[in-house]
């Protein structure tokens, strides 16, 4: 929702903030690799029962994650590697948190509601996997409703931490999340299932793949442009239209490259039966140079 709604007013506060962190000398790497360190450390605390030492810890995991991608665009850095590590920085963060939630669940509660942070994960990353899917198969467009919703990682983290003020509080709060989270990616794979509706669509590849979101870290050469600006690179159709097209230039080329050999060839022979014709059909024709022209 957030990501959705209010995602450039958050970039014209956080690029400032990024261009001084540039100038310090810091890279969108230490930044993303100095959250998954946070999201350790909180782990451990929530797991020992120090929930409310867990909500800056948790909200300096959220900053880390906010500011890399800045940090990415005013350096100049951004990358295709730099928004895979970035992905995967965050699904690793989710699972040490919950975690973290898990264990505390399991010294102070039945083993049962152990199970219930594992499940928020589950649903959390059901999310990411539509978003990630519908981009891969050409579906995610700005107007598709794929994107955003009720519970992004976002609102996760914050709705999470609300969880930590009390002891008591922790559990109804992750069955906030859950409910949320799968209503969220209910709500994605209907919009997936709506895009993906009408005539067959041809799979594109994953690096033209549309997003509403800007990349963290997107190729150099698509710096400064918005993300959704890459869904007018490669329509399905026109994607046929040109492989069709390449394939009539080669089959063109090899045509004539196998008339130009049987011109050759038929030259070959006639210049032959010139020179046998010229000597009576016998005698030394066949020891004489024969100018072959090719």
């Amino acid at each position: 929702m957030f990501d959705g709604r209010w995602r450039h007013g958050v970039d014209r506060v956080t690029s400032p903030v990024g261009r001084q962190l540039v100038r310090w000398r810091v890279t969108a790497d230490v930044v993303t690799g100095s959250g998954l360190v946070f999201a350790l450390a909180t782990a451990v605390v929530v797991a020992t029962g120090h929930l409310l030492i867990g909500i800056p810890l948790l909200a300096i995991t959220g900053f880390h994650d906010l500011f890399d991608g800045p940090v990415a665009k005013a350096a100049g850095t951004a990358s295709t590697r730099g928004a895979l590590f970035d992905s995967v920085s965050d699904r690793v963060a989710d699972a040490l948190l919950m975690g973290g939630v898990a264990w505390y669940l399991v010294s102070v509660h039945d083993g049962e509601l152990a199970v219930l942070p594992l499940a928020v994960l589950g649903a959390a990353s059901l999310v990411s996997y539509i978003r990630a899917k519908a981009e891969a198969v050409g579906l995610a467009t700005p107007n598709s409703g794929i994107f955003g919703g009720l519970m992004e990682r976002a609102e996760r983290m914050i709705l999470l931490g609300v969880g930590f003020l009390e002891p008591w509080l922790l559990v109804p709060v992750l069955w906030a999340l859950l409910s949320l989270t799968l209503l969220t990616a209910g709500a994605r794979f209907a919009a997936a299932w709506r895009a993906a509706e009408g005539p067959q669509r041809a799979v594109r590849p994953a690096r033209v793949a549309a997003s509403t979101r800007p990349m963290r870290r997107s190729s150099v050469a698509g710096a400064g442009r918005p993300r959704w600006w890459r869904t007018d690179i490669g329509d399905a159709e026109q994607s046929m239209r040109a492989r069709g097209e390449l394939t009539a230039r080669w089959r063109a080329r090899r045509q004539e490259a196998l008339e130009t050999r049987a011109a050759r060839a038929r030259a070959r022979r006639e210049r032959v039966e010139a020179a046998r014709a010229a000597h009576g059909g016998h005698g030394d024709w066949r020891h004489r140079r024969v100018d072959r022209g090719d």
